[in-house]
């Protein structure tokens, strides 16, 4: 089959070249002309009005859907919708019933292209890249949910393909956009804090089953759902039970567990504030779990328990600036500067009075410390008594609609055209190296559990097996820019993965 940059033919639609001449012929026939066929060139729609294809439809797909209806300039338009499941399909179909909809997005994109401007994907982490990429390459703008994608190669093409295909990208990452995000870069231009040397960054999740035994069993698949099309990228696999919609994330598969769900929120502040890159060296640890004596119960398809990472940075000014991840429970020491009777996480900028911890920022600095909740919101400086009489002048525009902006951002931009407006998570300069850092960490916790098999003589016990793990408690030197572990080859494998059989390859 003839093939059209790596996508087969029949799954990446129309040529650049038809796609222009249909599009130049169809447009007088449509009510509201789509802004692609203007906005390139930095100019605006007739309609002034953004048509969207939303690929997914359920749970952060539903969220993206609603802000897109509810835009204050009403300059959004859901044209088109697509999910594989009909479950989490239905009630987005009711609210747009002029909205087409359709279970493939390669049928939709083949279809409809010229009847659409821009692409909003919210499905699981595995198939991100591929939908993401071929939307670029249709010259459609793009929102894509966090982390951009499953693996670190995915998201360096994405990037590249941003800027090739001169589209306007946003990541889902609504703190990138809040203003909590502005007050911390005001009190750290200030210099309220002092030169920050280490950041804190933890979370509860997961909040699903994870650091367990792949499933045995494949029950039937629900007929609302077309199993085949929701692994899309991954390998071929019987239907897993309790998976869909939501327990995907804890499983390698699919998912990119914790860090994946949270890491892009809560790393995002200090990727942005402190102008990090990509780091240089990191280590990690994660929970064992014993199934017998001297048995470790080693589970390599799903994610950790719980973990901690270090990364270390370069920082421009010469010096070494370390970030620590946790999650699963974990959290640094508590400050001193918090009374012992206060709940660390509620201070620390989370859902007060919640069982749901999603996640916060520690900033240590050489004069102060500054925390915040996920995304950068609710900043606090410690000990709490600072923020009384605390004036710093506001420097930077805040967002309208704070969070709720980024989306509404993301539409302005795309009418205002490909460089002609600014977004806040941008796959260039930000979403995409701060996705790579993301799965740095998880390349390490998917390398803790690299095994190879013993024999030995217990002094107690006699005779055992066991196993050796020759990736654990090492530290991991990562050359950024060529995206390899230089010190730890194994390691490798996991920086980029093989699609299943008719799902093309990331190349742009």
């Amino acid at each position: 089959m003839k093939t059209l940059n790596n996508f087969p033919e029949n799954n990446r639609g129309l040529s650049r070249r038809s796609f222009v001449k249909t599009a130049a012929s169809g447009a007088a026939a449509l009510t509201i002309v789509p802004s692609f066929a203007v906005s390139g060139l930095g100019h605006k729609a007739p309609s002034d009005k953004l048509l969207i294809a939303a690929i997914g439809c359920g749970g952060e797909g539903a969220d993206d859907i609603r802000h897109y209806a509810i835009a204050p300039k009403k300059n959004a338009e859901i044209a088109l919708l697509c999910d594989v499941d009909d479950r989490q399909a239905a009630p987005r179909i009711k609210e747009f019933p002029k909205a087409k909809f359709y279970h493939d997005w390669r049928e939709m994109f083949d279809r409809e292209s010229r009847n659409f401007d821009a692409v909003s994907v919210a499905i699981p982490d595995h198939n991100h890249a591929v939908v993401g990429l071929a939307a670029m390459q249709l010259k459609k703008h793009l929102y894509l949910q966090k982390p951009l994608t499953h693996d670190i190669y995915e998201a360096r093409v994405l990037t590249k393909a941003s800027e090739k295909y001169r589209v306007v990208t946003q990541m889902g990452d609504q703190g990138a956009s809040c203003g909590g995000m502005r007050t911390l870069r005001e009190w750290i231009e200030a210099g309220v804090l002092g030169e920050i040397e280490k950041v804190f960054c933890w979370t509860d999740r997961p909040v699903w089953p994870q650091g367990i035994p792949w499933p045995e069993s494949h029950p039937a698949v629900p007929k609302e759902l077309n199993w085949d099309l929701w692994l899309g990228t991954a390998e071929e696999t019987g239907y897993i039970d309790n998976l869909v919609p939501f327990n995907w994330r804890g499983w390698w598969k699919f998912g990119t567990g914790a860090l994946g769900d949270m890491g892009c929120h809560i790393m995002g502040p200090p990727f942005k504030l402190l102008d990090l890159g990509y780091p240089v060296e990191v280590s990690c640890s994660a929970s064992t779990v014993y199934t017998g004596i001297f048995k470790e119960g080693v589970f390599p398809e799903s994610g950790p328990v719980s973990s901690s990472i270090r990364f270390k940075y370069n920082l421009k000014n010469g010096k070494n600036l370390d970030l620590y991840w946790m999650d699963g429970g974990i959290t640094p020491e508590r400050p001193y500067e918090i009374e012992p009777d206060l709940n660390m996480n509620d201070v620390m900028g989370d859902w007060p009075g919640l069982n749901d911890y999603e996640g916060a920022t520690l900033f240590i600095g050489t004069k102060g410390k500054a925390a915040c909740g996920w995304g950068g919101r609710n900043p606090i400086l410690l000990p709490l008594s600072l923020n009384k009489d605390l004036k710093i002048p506001e420097k930077y525009p805040r967002v309208e609609g704070d969070m709720d902006g980024h989306w509404w951002q993301w539409i302005d931009a795309c009418i205002a055209g490909y460089g002609n407006m600014e977004v806040d998570s941008p796959f260039v300069g930000y979403a995409g190296p701060l996705t790579e850092t993301v799965l740095m960490g998880n390349l390490l916790l998917r390398c803790f559990n690299i095994q190879k098999k013993i024999s030995r003589k217990d002094p107690v016990y006699g005779e055992m097996e066991g196993l050796v793990f020759p990736g654990r408690y090492m530290s991991y030197k990562w050359d950024g820019e060529n995206m390899r572990i230089t010190n730890f080859e194994a390691a490798n494998q996991f920086v980029k993965r093989e699609y299943r059989k008719g799902w093309g390859e990331m190349k742009i």
